[in-house]
């Protein structure tokens, strides 16, 4: 297990503007999966970035008077402090500007128009400059833009393409004989039966109508089309050399074990990317996870509605982990989540204040009263142990088979069931009734030694999600032994440790009436 590599990779942000909260879960996303695995001794690497070229840049930047590349640089730099506000533990932040990504793209480009992969041809279609996508007639939805409902404009140019459907029929072997390409399962049937079977049209890879980005080197007319560029940031960051002087890190690294992006972008991974790889010689992404959306009650997110929320403003109000847990926690393997600011008070009262908080403080601030703050040994046992202590030694069982299927709300739900039932063993142990008999005091002490072990195992298994909070929990059982490895057991917190001062870790919400 030491030296196991995993490679996760989220999507790279377009930077058009200030990312939303819909545009902020994956990297949470993505970050609780890459600490779980650091945890569990992965040699991890978890690469993220921004998608910097195109059309509605070169337009956005024209607009504000400043260059594309002024204007990229400024919200490459917003999207970074948004990442980085959200405690989120990056290996690499890439942006398809950088030279390297820049110069191997076009290498990329020229092996597959050598290999006869992609060739030069005239683009007839509906475009859609927002998305910067071609659509048919019949893809329209109502004769707009199927993924975005806005207007299309008909545009004709130049244009080289690439042979997609040279590699449909190898695509469709791949993705059925590996299930688990494609998660969840409904994304997967959606690609198949409504964009493959039907029948790959060859894609557009390049464009001469703007400027602002990678140029063919051959044929300077011409730009990479935004796909062929921002996908294969995956491979071109990591060393990929297309005459095959590959760094040791590129193959140590490929095939990433997991791209993780919006369902709404789906299409582009399990379709134009493997297909490129297939060009290329290359082995497929171990899976595509395609996440659901955390949209608003009214709705998904957009700066029409007037309902835009960024995660800097909520996490300057009620702190990272509360913003992180809700991320978290709120929405569904498979299914979009909802964002309410009063579902989100509510968690934080009901959950992180009432489950969690309350515990520890209750706990540490009873061993402080009782025992000046020194860990007792566990020896008086009662029946009515075993059930926490069974729960709790098998939490981290529970919590590795969630996350291996990549259901994170429900780890978390996990370690927090178990948090209740300690708070449960608490009324049903009644320690400040032992205390009042002099002749119970061994027990009162194995009572708050099996809380005080049960909560530094949920804390551990609690640090991919809330980080912050963890290390606060460590500090106050003052205790280093926080590996995975130490959950599998009950007993591991040192008797005679002298706890730290008790501290709040979340303050209640106060609901303010209209």
């Amino acid at each position: 297990m030491e030296n196991k590599k995993y490679y996760i990779s989220t999507a790279i942000a377009y930077t058009s503007g200030k990312p939303h909260i819909g545009n902020t879960y994956e990297i949470v996303l993505a970050d609780a999966i890459a600490r779980y695995k650091r945890l569990q001794g992965y040699d991890v690497y978890f690469q993220t970035g921004t998608d910097e070229h195109g059309e509605k840049i070169e337009i956005k930047a024209g607009e504000a008077g400043i260059t594309p590349k002024d204007y990229v640089d400024n919200y490459s730099g917003v999207i970074k402090e948004i990442w980085d506000c959200m405690n989120t533990s990056y290996d690499r932040f890439v942006r398809t500007t950088d030279p390297q990504h820049e110069k191997v793209v076009q290498h990329i480009f020229k092996k597959m128009y050598d290999k006869g992969d992609i060739y030069k041809g005239e683009y007839k279609g509906l475009y859609c400059t927002p998305c910067e996508s071609f659509w048919t007639e019949s893809q329209l939805v109502d004769g707009k833009c199927p993924d975005c409902g806005r207007e299309v404009q008909p545009k004709c140019e130049e244009a080289y393409f690439f042979k997609l459907s040279k590699y449909q029929d190898k695509l469709v072997e791949y993705i059925e004989s590996h299930p688990e390409f494609i998660q969840p399962e409904s994304r997967k049937n959606e690609m198949v039966n409504n964009f493959i079977k039907p029948g790959l049209q060859d894609l557009c890879v390049s464009r001469t109508s703007f400027k602002w980005g990678i140029p063919v080197d051959f044929d300077d007319k011409h730009v990479v089309y935004v796909w062929l560029d921002a996908l294969t940031n995956y491979i071109t960051n990591i060393g990929y050399d297309v005459d095959g002087a590959d760094t040791q890190e590129f193959k140590d690294r490929w095939p990433a074990d997991l791209h993780l992006i919006g369902k709404d972008i789906i299409r582009f991974h399990t379709i134009y990317w493997p297909c490129f790889l297939m060009s290329l010689d290359l082995p497929m992404p171990k899976q595509v996870f395609g996440h659901p959306w955390l949209i608003m009650a009214d709705g998904k997110m957009s700066k029409s509605k007037g309902n835009v929320v960024y995660a800097d403003d909520l996490v300057n109000e009620f702190g990272v982990d509360a913003v992180r847990y809700y991320f978290l926690h709120e929405i569904p393997f498979a299914a979009d989540g909802v964002f309410t600011r009063e579902l989100l008070v509510e968690r934080i009262n009901g959950d992180l204040v009432n489950i969690l908080g309350n515990l520890v403080n209750r706990t540490v601030s009873m061993n402080k009263k009782y025992f000046e703050g020194i860990v007792q040994s566990g020896d008086v046992k009662e029946d009515l142990d075993n059930d926490l202590i069974n729960s709790v030694i098998t939490l981290n069982e529970r919590v590795t088979a969630k996350m291996d299927e990549l259901k994170i709300g429900e780890a978390l739900t996990e370690i927090f069931d178990v948090l209740r039932k300690c708070n449960k063993y608490i009324d049903d142990t009644m320690p400040w009734s032992l205390a009042k008999d002099e002749s119970k005091k061994e027990r009162l002490g194995t009572v708050l030694y099996n809380l005080l072990e049960s909560i530094r195992i949920c804390a551990v298994l609690l640090n991919p999600f809330l980080t912050d909070t963890s290390e606060k929990i460590f500090k106050q059982l003052n205790t280093d032994i926080i590996s995975l490895e130490s959950t599998k057991e009950f007993g591991s917190l040192a008797v005679g440790t002298k706890l730290e001062e008790p501290v709040h870790l979340f303050d209640r919400i106060e609901i303010k009436e209209d």
